[in-house]
């Protein structure tokens, strides 16, 4: 884990090291500094050495100054290296994130991914920046203050290594009983993040059920259960303080009191006042550095369960995979199902795809209808491959469609999901998607054969009207609209609609596929629908029926032949089965 967070320094690494080195330098010159001090007060102040007390005054102050420089400089390329790391830990999990299957997706949340690559790995970059100054720091003051500490009197020294290790002790037992806390901590941020996500991107719909006072509750519900576990760590490492405490102020009288005998007894020959001064220096430094090091130990506490999260997402391999030689060309719109099931959760029972044959002729019109949970859906995301046939293999242009680069396969197949979605920017920028090097006149194109060119140009700004993120400010027809002009853009050999008129009116819809048989005559087209007026005039429509079909033929044999597509018709034409 540690070694696949470090890996993401790269260019940083000069820094990194940098900041090591001039964080040990700076901790050797202010270990100098007590040692100095010790001869200013011997020797200058009380042997009355005015050019020693000059001398080694300008040295110290000399050191200092250098120190501080030395500060400065590893400050700022700490800020560098940690700054770095955080900018390609983000890369690196959303590039990997691109190239997810809808499977990899569907394993994290959307709320969980947000977490870490925010919280997590801004919990990453403050540890980093704490460890390779303080952590670096600590050690380097610990051991050579405690070899200054020795080398003017042992007896006195030997008090730090007896306290230390208590000390160090207490430290390490109270960082272990916290971190299952922090652990939980960010399973507990995935979730409030969540019903912040769902109440922000569906307020719309919260506010039209009056449903804010139920929201609030959920919020605050999960803000509490965050703020109780956090309450937990935070109140077990509270204790360090104390500890702390105990352990600096203990050391301090012992010195004072073993240091005082010592200098009264020996009358300054065993020991010095100044010695003395120096000694209670350094085990301030000590101390001082302990007390930082416990608080880079429960950075590093809170930054091991992002740095897992990291990992996770940094170490998820996708599961669709190109072979070497994969085919980077689709030849038609030709589509056989051989065979096919599929299951969301391989491990589990229970296929929501259950033993498909069907073959569908380049440029043929076909229609998929069923029940809520049939699934359609699913069967028309194997073709580009959203995902993979568990079972049986799925056939464009004669070819598998898993010896295709994945590249090839899903610029051949253009898909408006049943959930269209639009991005923040203007109209033409959210149709270039489909085809980002797309003229003018090929967007206008586009438009019309996706009847969305007449309300464009009674816009404001028409093409270059500024769409809002999610395409809040169009109605739900004009968005499904320009997704399926989107879609057209990449002059596609497969299209398919994913119940995406759903929401435009029946002489709109009907327009649409009038285009399409008119404009687009050798893509294979596959709409999904509710309405039967929507594959009515289909070469041919599948029924399917819990993940299998059912029936399959045009309307009048359907009608004639199969329950489910004629308890549909029925339903929709109010029980006469002659209209």
């Amino acid at each position: 884990m540690v070694k696949k967070i470090i890996g993401c320094l790269r260019e940083y690494r000069a820094a990194t090291i940098a900041t090591i080195v001039l964080t040990a330098a700076e901790t050797l010159l202010e270990i100098v500094v007590p040692f100095l001090q010790a001869s200013i007060i011997d020797n200058g102040i009380y042997g009355g050495n005015r050019d020693a007390l000059i001398s080694v005054a300008w040295l110290m102050i000399g050191c200092i100054a250098a120190a501080l420089v030395f500060g400065l400089i590893a400050s700022k390329t700490a800020s560098v290296a940690a700054s770095g790391l955080a900018q390609n830990m983000r890369r690196d999990m959303y590039f990997n994130i691109q190239d997810f299957s809808f499977a990899n997706i569907d394993k994290f949340s959307t709320a969980g991914l947000v977490t870490r690559l925010t919280t997590d790995v801004i919990n990453i970059q403050n540890a980093f920046m704490m460890v390779i100054r303080v952590a670096v720091r600590g050690p380097f003051m610990i051991v050579f203050a405690l070899v200054m500490a020795f080398t003017i009197n042992v007896r006195i020294a030997s008090i730090y290594l007896l306290l230390v290790p208590i000390l160090g002790i207490a430290l390490a037992a109270l960082i272990l009983v916290s971190r299952k806390y922090f652990e939980k901590v960010f399973e507990q941020y995935d979730k409030l993040n969540q019903v912040v996500q769902e109440n922000l991107s569906g307020i719309r719909v919260v506010k039209s059920f009056a449903r804010e006072e139920y929201e609030k509750a959920k919020f605050q519900k999960t803000s509490a259960a965050l703020y109780k576990i956090f309450k937990k760590a935070e109140g077990i490492m509270a204790y360090s303080s104390p500890v702390m405490q105990i352990v600096v102020y203990t050391c301090l009288l012992l010195i004072y009191w073993l240091g005082a005998s010592m200098i009264v007894n020996s009358r300054n020959t065993i020991l010095t006042t100044g010695e003395l001064s120096s000694l209670i220096a350094y085990a301030m430094q000590i101390l001082t550095a302990l007390m930082m090091l416990s608080i880079v130990l429960i950075l590093i506490t809170i930054a091991r369960s992002s740095a897992r999260r990291i990992c996770e997402v940094l170490d998820e391999k996708s599961s669709l995979t190109e072979k070497e030689n994969a085919v980077d060309t689709v030849k038609n719109g030709e589509i056989i199902f051989d065979g096919v099931s599929f299951n969301y959760f391989r491990d589990r029972n229970g296929e929501c795809i259950h033993q498909v044959d069907l073959k569908i002729p380049s440029g043929a019109t076909v229609g998929i209808i069923g029940a809520t949970g049939s699934g359609k859906s699913s069967l028309v995301q194997l073709i580009p491959r959203l995902y993979d046939a568990t079972t049986g293999k799925v056939t464009v242009g004669g070819i598998d469609v898993r010896d295709y680069k994945l590249d090839a396969i899903r610029n051949a197949v253009s898909m408006v999901l049943q959930k269209n979605l639009l991005f923040s920017g203007t109209i033409k920028e959210n149709l270039r998607w489909g085809d980002e090097n797309a003229t003018d006149e090929e967007l206008v194109r586009a438009c019309r054969l996706a009847q969305a060119d007449e309300f464009i140009r009674q816009l404001p700004d028409g093409y270059d009207t500024y769409i809002e993120q999610g395409g809040t400010n169009v109605s739900g027809g004009q968005k499904q609209r320009l997704c399926i002009a989107r879609a057209l853009l990449k002059k596609p050999k497969i299209l398919i609609l994913d119940d995406s008129t759903s929401a435009v009116d029946t002489k709109t819809d009907a327009l649409i596929r009038k285009a399409f048989r008119e404009e687009i005559p050798d893509t294979t087209k596959i709409i999904i629908a509710q309405r039967i007026t929507s594959v009515q005039d289909a070469d041919f429509t599948v029924v399917l029926k819990e993940g299998a079909i059912d029936g399959m033929g045009d309307h009048e044999f359907l009608l004639k032949n199969n329950e489910i597509y004629r308890d549909i018709y029925l339903s929709q034409q109010g029980g006469n089965a002659n209209e």
